[in-house]
């Protein structure tokens, strides 16, 4: 019977290792709790473990924090569902999707986001981890950029700024929420926010 080192026991706990279910709890305690106030403390006892385990598998706290909050955009990505495909249907009702994914997407992730506002070494570390080609945003740029290439738009358009627009409109709408104080704002509905970036608002 095949015995397991200390060292490598200390790594694992039921087949998955401990870094993995640091991140996993850290990542589940973002999407119940949000991050403001997480410490090392509170993750170590959320997932077992000694509080010095985490030191074994992170360079510090902020990476750890960094990794599940990646975790979490994308467990929120994966369950949202896929993203349309250019050249398929057509592009108002693709831009829509676009705008629910997006609007769903940041009502789940700037409240995780807005709690890190005092820790900068935390979202420099995500900014580092994370793969800019997995962006909602850029994702809303390449598929742009293929439905032009398709004909489908106009071949001058300026699909970088329409994206800023879409993810403008995101923003504003979470922020709101996220924080009340800036003002009411009573956010125009996704359909009308397409239809005027299509069709402009010039005579």
């Amino acid at each position: 019977m095949a015995v397991m080192s200390p060292r490598k026991a200390a790594a694992q706990r039921d087949g998955q290792s401990l870094h993995d279910l640091l991140v996993e709890t850290a990542q589940k305690m973002i999407a119940t709790h949000g991050t403001t106030g997480m410490t090392v403390r509170e993750i170590a006892r959320m997932a077992g473990v000694a509080d010095g385990v985490l030191y074994n598998h992170f360079s510090d706290k902020e990476e750890l924090v960094a990794r599940a909050l990646l975790e979490h955009v994308r467990t929120t990505e994966a369950e949202l569902g896929d993203l349309p495909v250019a050249g398929e249907g057509t592009v108002e009702g693709n831009l829509r999707r676009h705008l629910e994914f997006g609007l769903a997407l940041h009502k789940v992730i700037v409240p995780a986001f807005s709690g890190l506002l005092g820790q900068p070494r935390v979202l420099e570390r995500f900014a580092e981890i994370s793969e800019r080609s997995g962006y909602w945003r850029d994702r809303l740029v390449a598929y742009l950029k293929e439905e032009r290439t398709l004909g489908r738009l106009r071949p001058e358009s300026e699909v970088d700024a329409a994206a800023a627009m879409l993810v403008g409109y995101c923003h504003a709408s979470v922020l709101a929420a996220v924080f009340p104080h800036t003002g009411p704002l009573e956010p125009p509905t996704p359909e009308s926010v397409v239809r005027a970036m299509l069709e402009g608002v010039a005579p």
